[in-house]
């Protein structure tokens, strides 16, 4: 069957370069511009809800700042891991972040940990803050994923359909591959329906973090059918990394959630 129409993406993946001291040539593509103004989006989601919980703005800063470095070392461990045959064979690149490569549920992980140690420090409310900013990182990771849809650098299987990308600009990891699954609109589609879930349960599920714990699982249980559309390196079984790491998210999410959730009286 011949191919009707499908969206054509020609931008290069690159905005402009530039060279720091004691690291070199550096790129900025739109990757990575996305990927701030996601991080950026999820910030001021969280200091405005924060604001009307009475909670510290400062606070919040501090918060953020800990979820960025966790976030940022859980993403590249995800990747490295994932693509382990090349960094084993060139440990030094690990370390090259700005390279590129890395894995977004590897964030959340990083993120939420080291943001949770924070909290537990200073002894601010968990749940309550958890909760709060569960819509925020939704805007967040839609907002993030624009970059790598201009790029193309998740690559997908071949489909014959209308609404399939193919990548024209010779930059873009996804150039001359064909018309393939658009998998990280997909995601992004997932992503809002979510946001619209977890923004109307907030102040209805109790005890405090449910909310976050229904982002997890719900998250989890749209991205392990997407990943189906997905390029990524096989594990077992025919399921790649992402696999296990949704199934995970989704496991513990309904866990959480089906031992302590109760609607508000």
């Amino acid at each position: 069957m011949d191919i009707l129409a499908f969206i054509t993406i020609g931008i290069n993946p690159n905005i402009t370069g530039f060279s720091l001291p004691f690291i070199g040539p550096l790129m900025l593509s739109w990757h990575g511009f996305f990927g701030a103004l996601g991080i950026t989006s999820v910030l001021i989601w969280a200091t405005r809800a924060a604001k009307k919980e009475g909670i510290d703005e400062d606070l919040i800063y501090g918060i953020a700042m800990w979820a960025i470095i966790g976030g940022l070392i859980g993403a590249r461990a995800v990747h490295v891991i994932d693509s382990w045959s090349y960094y084993s064979a060139a440990p030094i690149s690990i370390l090259r972040i700005w390279v590129g490569g890395i894995g977004l549920m590897g964030g959340i992980f990083g993120a939420t940990a080291a943001g949770s140690i924070y909290i537990w420090r200073h002894r601010l409310p968990l749940g309550k803050i958890l909760d709060i900013t569960a819509p925020g990182i939704l805007i967040g990771q839609f907002v993030g994923r624009i970059g790598d849809v201009i790029n193309g650098e998740h690559l997908s299987n071949f489909a014959n359909l209308p609404w399939a990308f193919e990548y024209t600009h010779p930059d873009s990891p996804a150039y001359q591959l064909g018309p393939m699954h658009p998998a990280i609109a997909y995601e992004m589609l997932w992503d809002m329906i979510v946001f619209f879930v977890t923004y109307k349960l907030l102040g209805k599920l109790k005890p405090d973090g449910m909310v976050f714990f229904t982002y997890l699982a719900l998250y989890g249980f749209g991205r392990f059918f997407i990943q189906f559309t997905r390029r990524d390196p096989v594990w077992i079984a025919g399921l790649q990394e992402a696999h296990f790491l949704s199934l995970g998210m989704l496991i513990i999410g309904l866990f959480v959630i089906a031992s302590r959730a109760r609607l508000k009286s």
